[in-house]
This record gives C-alpha cells, structure tokens and sequence, in this order.
C-alpha cells in the first residue's frame, strides 16, 4: 500500500535522532529482530578507528601537494584532478555499498575495504604518477562504500544510543581529517623529505582498524530484508534544493581539503604550519557540527541557520585568502565553526525533508550520490583558475559563486516542508 508524505510539520527532535542513522543506512534492510551485541565495546572501538580512517587519505594530501607535483611533473590541472578524483569516486561508488551489504554482510564488506584503502593509500604512495591517480581513486571508493555502511550498524546495535553515537562517530572523522592535516608534512620530514612515505603512512591505522574490526567480520549479523519503493524523488523540486545544497557545501569544503595549504603556501607560510592552519581549522568543526543541528531545529526552519553558516564560511575563506597573515588563525577558527555547521545542517536537512526513514534513506542516497559528484568539481575548478592565472587571487570568485548558490538553494531547502513522493513495500 502506498504511502503518500505531503508537505508537512517536520519531525520531532526525537524522531530526528531516530532518523538521522537510517538516513545513510541501506532501505532495503531492516532488523528482524533485536540484536544481542556479545562485545559491545570492542565493536565501539572498531566503529570509532574505522570512521578514524575516512578522511586521512583526502586531507594528507594538500600540505605536500606542492612536493607531489613537483616530484611527479604534474601541473596544476592535473594537481587539481588529483584532489577532485577521490570527492568523485565518494559519489560514484557509494551506490555500491548497499549491493555488496546484501551480498557479503556490512562488517564483511567492511573489512574488505578497509584491505582496499589500505592498498590503494601504498599505490598512491610507491607507483609514480600512473599510482597516484590510481591509489586515489581506491581511496576515494573505499571511503565512499564503508561511509554509507558504517551509519547502519550504529542504528541496528545500539539503537538506545543512536544520536551519541552519530557524535562520536562525526568527532572521530574530523579528527582523523585534523590528525592527517596536520601530521604529515612532520612525517615527511622525518622520512628525510620523502612526501612518499609522509602519505603512506596512513596506511597503518587502516591496517590497525582492520585487526580491531576482524571479529565482527567473523561473527556478521543476519538481517531480515525487506524492500520499498520510493516513487517521485527524483521530480521533486525540494529534494533537488537539499542536493544541490549538500553538492555546493561540500565543494567548498573539499576545496578547502584539496587546496587550502597550497593557497597559504603561496602566501607566504611552510608547508608545515599551512597543515597545522588546516588541522586546527578542522578540530573547530567538532563545535559548530555537533551545535549547529540543534540549533536549527529550535527555530521553525533552518533557512536562517542555513544563511548564517554560510556567511561566516565565506568570511572564515576570504579571510585565508585576502587578510593579512597575522590573523590568519582566527579566520581559521571562523572557516572551521562555519564549515563544520554547512556539513551538519546539509546532513540534517536530509532528515528533516523526509517523513520516513525509507524516504530519507533515498533522499541520502540522492543528496550524497548527486551532490559529492558535482562536489568534486570545485578542486578541479580550483586548480585550473590557478594554472590560468598563475595566482591564488581569482579563485575568490570560485568562493562566491559556490557559496551564493549554497545559499539560494539551501533557502528552499531550509523551509519546513516535506517532499512529495510515496513509499510502498514490493
């Protein structure tokens, strides 16, 4: 029987927290029946080193992207598709994860990329010019499959602390991203210059969160399925504003991830404080992404949170980009706190949009899928003004025109409205 959501009052702040995991969870996979978790703390800490490894690959590359290039030959076109790769394979291969989930186990599926990560962070850093482009691309993928993965397991196992564990689950990705900022040109450094060794060093938490994950591997979750079918979707205007969203803020933030210690570079500063800059900039979003969400639902809609966060993004972007050096890390503060609040808002909007968790699960699907893959034109787009231009100075209007169009769409996506379509069991 069909069941059709109309524009309504969004859910409440508990259904929130209930929603928020099934979001980015499988559709097609519901818990038959509760779960007895043998060792719930040891799955905990495989949970947290596994979401630990979800962004040390995108974000140790830009402080010694410079050293790369210069290394490999590559000019800034090609350094730009280097940074733009792993941001598109994110929404190119996530669709998979579900497909592999039905056919292997998510904790089976888990372990298998981690193995994949593993590989390609030592093909990015062994193989040359052809290896870089490769291991980033395994990379990418492998972040993009166990990203939508690791969300469900936390719903289905510890379904009473669902929004804690969302948190911890968020904290522990920005502080893998701040840890890889900032440490790798250090690493470098200690390998006697070699920015090879600097990047392949990341190799080893992911080979450490797979000895952690192992026993779930080993003991899986059977899981009862059930599918639905999500009609209109795709022909709803709404659903298309919280895509688009979601695509123009995280290009700014991949911009930010794939270009930023190369722009402070260019300004004057050492590879290793442009990482320190970026580490720092990162731990700020633990702030504003854990506050931002319940912040935006105590108003009526989001769309005066949706502006503010993005204002001071821009703000935090054109102050690394403009200002004098000096105060460079309190614009660093500012980029993170606005940044940190893009990311989260665009998460719960998700959410908010949606009257059930079979809707929200495909609106995820759509928002993520859609809008990482238009994402990862912004580092392109980056890179080629650069190699135009000689300079950093005109990428500012890449700045804006992104961060406009955050705000006009996320205008429309902020409004308390739900989107029009219709589930049905098949």
């Amino acid at each position: 029987m069909a069941d059709s959501i109309t524009r309504n009052t969004p859910p409440s702040e508990r259904d929130l927290e209930e929603l928020l995991i099934d979001a980015e969870a499988d559709d097609e996979q519901v818990q038959q029946q509760p779960v007895q978790v043998q060792r719930p703390w040891l799955l905990l800490l495989g949970l947290v080193l596994v979401a630990l490894n979800l962004r040390p690959a995108l974000s140790s590359m830009a402080p010694v992207l410079g050293q790369v290039s210069e290394g490999l030959g590559l000019n800034a076109s090609q350094a730009g598709l280097l940074t733009t790769l792993p941001v598109l394979c994110l929404g190119l291969f996530a669709p998979l994860a579900p497909v592999l989930a039905r056919r292997f186990g998510s904790e089976r599926v888990i372990l298998g990329i981690l193995a994949t990560l593993a590989l390609g962070i030592v093909v990015r850093s062994s193989l040359g010019a052809a290896g870089v482009f490769l291991g980033s691309l395994m990379a990418g993928a492998s972040i993009g499959i166990i990203g939508v993965l690791l969300p469900g397991i936390v719903k289905r196992d510890f379904p009473q602390h669902a929004g804690t564990l969302t948190g911890v689950y968020t904290m522990a990705l920005c502080l893998g991203a701040a840890m890889a900022a900032g440490a790798t040109v250090p690493l470098a450094q200690h390998f006697d210059g070699s920015w090879a060794l600097g990047l392949g060093f990341w190799m080893l938490p992911a080979l450490l969160a797979m000895l952690v994950w192992l026993p779930q591997a080993r003991q899986g979750h059977g899981l009862h399925k059930v599918a639905y079918r999500v009609r209109g979707l795709w022909r709803d205007p709404l659903a298309w504003q919280v895509t688009l969203y979601m695509g123009l803020q995280s290009s700014l933030a991949y911009i930010v991830f794939g270009w930023l210690p190369s722009i402070l570079i260019g300004r004057g500063l050492s590879p290793t404080e442009a990482g320190l800059v970026l580490s720092g900039s990162v731990i700020v979003q633990l702030v504003s992404s854990l506050s931002a969400p319940w912040l935006a639902t105590r108003g009526k809609d989001q769309r005066l949170a949706i502006v503010l966060v993005m204002l001071i993004t821009l703000a935090g972007l054109f102050g690394c980009l403009y200002a004098p050096l000096s105060g460079l890390w309190g614009w660093a503060v500012v980029l993170g706190l606005g940044q940190g609040g893009t990311f989260a808002l665009a998460l719960t909007l998700i959410v908010l949009r949606s009257k059930d968790a079979h809707v929200a699960a495909n609106l995820s699907s759509m928002a993520q899928g859609v809008g990482y893959t238009l994402a990862s034109m912004g580092p392109f787009a980056v890179g080629l003004v650069h190699d135009l231009t000689g300079g950093w100075a005109a990428v500012g209007w890449i700045f804006a025109v992104l961060g406009v169009g955050a705000i006009v769409f996320g205008l429309g996506a902020g409004r308390a409205l739900h989107v029009q379509v219709s589930s049905e069991k098949v």
